[in-house]
């Protein structure tokens, strides 16, 4: 089956405030050395798709330096391969993306010239582990027009933050309702379509000259009756961290949970990222080092528990980091105290500063000298 992959990754998202500053949604770092975007894409070269456009737009140039030309994708090659889609001006006056389906609709081309049947679109922000052939089969089996990727949400998740799906006894999809305050079922979409391509460009063709620029709001859901769209059932862990650091936080410290390490790292494939040639993590007889994870490059001489520490962050002898997030390049220095906290890259903690976190996560920007 031939399919192009499609990554809207273009989001801010707002919701993030200074970790967002300089980088969009889906390059913010996550669980040591990754990237947000790793999952999506990954989970696409997974499952066999070798050529995938990243629709981008938001402050791209820290995710496109992490991309490159897709080598550590093994989408670097003459068929296929990996395309960074970012807004233009064309003689037609188009210029910033105005939503979803306008975006995929300003890079028209890539369907028209491509000899892909079908289209899978994902989220650059989210983090999950899924083997897209299932989705694929699923499709098939079913006759869909459309298919979505939706999950059964716990209470660990606002559904008002949420498109809530309603489905029929054969999981076709009744009703979307987007961010309901009284949601009729716990079952979400996850942001992933997978659609025939000739149908999603005539539905392009047919909605965004006319003003529909949304793909779910102003093409999917006005043609619920028309066209037969269907909802797979993903069981397996799902964040999306844009709806805000408190959603990041929780799902940097779910990576310290062995059953979750074990479901995004050792199934369904390997999770590639962009190599660095760092030493592995370094720790001196005065360490203490509890339900952690310390990335390559750390040297680690005082106190880490509870918490996630990037590459090449030095936790120097008597500081104490706990229930934190360190991002890389970032100096606690002695006798330093960092309690419930995320730091962003290449900050500094000076000797005996307390960071604490007693009501509410506390948030650093990049190079924030505390």
């Amino acid at each position: 089956m031939r399919v192009l992959g499609l990554i809207l990754a273009g989001g801010r998202g707002e919701k993030l405030g200074v970790l967002v500053e300089k980088r969009a949604s889906a390059a913010m770092p996550i669980f040591g050395k990754y990237r947000a975007i790793d999952f999506t894409l990954s989970n696409m070269v997974n499952s066999g798709i070798v050529k995938v456009g990243v629709l981008t737009q938001y402050n791209p140039r820290s995710l496109m330096d992490h991309l490159g030309s897709g080598k550590e994708w093994d989408l670097d090659r003459k068929n296929g391969g990996l395309f960074i889609l970012q807004p233009y001006v064309s003689p037609e006056g188009n210029l910033w993306y105005r939503g979803t389906a306008d975006a995929i609709y300003q890079n028209m081309t890539l369907l028209r010239r491509g000899e892909e049947d079908f289209v899978l679109i994902g989220s650059g922000d989210h983090i999950y582990k899924i083997d897209f052939t299932d989705v694929f089969r699923f499709h098939i089996q079913k006759g869909a027009d459309i298919t979505l990727v939706v999950k059964d949400l716990d209470d660990s998740y606002d559904l008002t933050q949420y498109g809530i799906v309603e489905l029929d006894e054969s999981d076709r999809i009744i009703s979307v309702e987007e961010k309901p305050e009284k949601p009729k079922t716990k079952t979400a979409f996850l942001g992933v379509y997978f659609v025939n391509k000739y149908l999603l460009m005539d539905l392009l063709y047919s909605f965004v000259p006319y003003g529909g620029v949304d793909l779910l709001l102003d093409i999917v859901i006005p043609n619920l009756k028309k066209l037969k769209i269907y909802a797979y059932k993903f069981n397996g862990y799902w964040r999306n961290i844009k709806k805000g650091v408190g959603e990041y936080y929780k799902t940097n410290m779910d990576i310290l949970k062995s059953e979750i390490r074990e479901e995004l790292f050792y199934r369904n494939g390997k999770v590639y990222t962009k190599l660095k040639d760092l030493p592995p993590p370094k720790f001196s007889g005065t360490a203490s080092v509890e339900n952690s994870l310390i990335s390559d490059g750390a040297i680690i001489t005082g106190s880490v528990r509870n918490s996630v520490i990037f590459r090449g962050v030095k936790v120097k002898a008597g500081a104490v980091v706990e229930n934190s997030i360190v991002m890389e390049g970032t100096v606690v220095e002695e006798g330093a105290v960092v309690y419930n906290a995320v730091i962003d890259k290449n900050s500094v903690v000076r000797e005996e500063k307390k960071v604490i976190g007693e009501n509410e996560i506390l948030v650093f920007e990049k190079r924030t000298v505390i």
